[in-house]
């Protein structure tokens, strides 16, 4: 087996030359371009950037923090220090591999690259609010939504337990509920206002904070005025995608998924 070794580039959480020895004692080969499987090494973030744009086989290993602000990793199938009797489980054949569906992401109509997680629109560091609009085609009705506030999340499965579970985590005043996730099944859309001061649905009563919407839909979004406005999650740069109010965003299934290794 082959894997090729995949980390953050700016900040990995274990250097390359620790990774590779760890796999040379489990007995599998580094290879950067005929490898079998790729070996994430990293939290939640770096697990979402490689799912997004790697088209082998990935395992998702966490590295454990003791800090309270550390990475989470929830997406994690192993921790480092548990890898090497992992591999040699891997080696024997004691895994399976499942495809995870992906968004795709266009702004005026050209393709901003996949989504394995979530991407979401927020303001930028020294921004208002952002007031947007949100239509949703694919339901019926279809949904149209303005609202107000620091953005929207759009997540897959993959990502139920990043940005779109924050209203599960928040529960009695100041309490966090850290494990009370949302779960979303693969044929679902998760849409999660980010701390909206306002929200309206067209033609209803409706005040939504977080719902989900069936596969296939296509999500736009457009924002009302002037304001330092960004699409994150669409790769390394932390400045994000910069949105104006002549855009027009796009979200909707990708052909292509990403494949995680799971061990039985």
């Amino acid at each position: 087996m082959k894997a090729k070794v995949l980390l953050d580039p700016y900040r990995p959480k274990v250097p390359y030359e620790e990774v590779k020895r760890v796999l040379s004692e489990a007995g599998v080969k580094t290879s950067a371009r005929r490898a079998d499987i790729g070996i994430v090494v990293g939290g939640d973030g770096v697990f979402s950037e490689f799912g997004r744009n790697e088209s082998i086989p990935l395992l998702f290993v966490g590295v454990k923090s003791s800090r309270p602000t550390g990475s989470k990793a929830y997406l994690a199938e192993v921790d480092f220090d548990e890898l090497v009797p992992l591999l040699s489980k891997l080696a024997e054949g004691g895994y399976e591999v499942l495809e995870y569906k992906r968004l795709e992401v266009f702004k005026d109509g050209r393709s901003l690259g996949d989504v394995f997680t979530d991407v979401y629109l927020q303001r930028g560091a020294e921004s208002n609010c952002v007031r947007y609009h949100l239509e949703v085609k694919g339901t019926r009705p279809p949904i149209k939504e303005s609202a107000i506030g620091d953005g929207v999340v759009i997540s897959t499965s993959a990502g139920a337990t990043g940005y779109f579970s924050y209203p599960d985590k928040v529960r009695g005043g100041d309490e966090l509920i850290a494990g009370g996730h949302t779960h979303l099944g693969e044929d679902q859309i998760g849409i999660c206002h980010i701390l909206p001061t306002y929200t309206e649905r067209s033609g209803s009563d409706e005040h939504p904070l977080r719902y989900t919407v069936p596969w296939g839909c296509r999500i736009e979004l457009r924002i009302d005025r002037p304001v330092d406005a960004r699409l994150y999650g669409l790769g390394w740069d932390r400045r994000g995608v910069k949105v104006d109010t002549r855009d027009r965003i796009a979200v909707l299934p990708s052909p292509r998924t990403t494949k995680v290794i799971k061990t039985s």
